[in-house]
């Protein structure tokens, strides 16, 4: 049998398209991301994990602070900007064994504090 001339760099063509476009779209539309790419998003998620588990011990050593009622007056009647350094002022979110706070957690703790 006899194929035509245009076959041969019709199918390159085509199988060259075929694997430029599933390149581009897995990466585009598919979720494929670079290994830099993924260490960073495991990197912000673990951060965002860490804030969130500080937060709630944060919640929890407000509730026992003796001045709790006073405290939580001035976190709620400051601005969102201000509620953070209150908590950090008050020292809720200085974790045991750690000399101070970390600003993301007292922000967090603050908000739901205030909640």
């Amino acid at each position: 049998m006899k194929t035509p001339a245009w076959l041969k760099p019709g199918l390159y063509g085509a199988a060259c398209g075929a694997a430029a476009l599933a390149v581009i779209g897995g990466f585009s539309w598919g979720g494929w991301v670079t290994g830099g790419t993924a260490r960073t998003m495991a990197a912000d998620q673990s951060r965002a994990d860490v804030v969130t588990a500080l937060s709630l011990i944060c919640v929890d050593q407000s509730k026992r602070d003796p001045q709790l009622a006073e405290r939580m007056a001035a976190i709620k009647a400051a601005s969102s900007w201000n509620r953070g350094d209150l908590v950090m002022k008050n020292g809720w979110a200085t974790m045991p064994g750690i000399t101070e706070g970390t600003s993301q957690v007292a922000k967090d703790c603050a908000d739901k504090s205030a909640a």
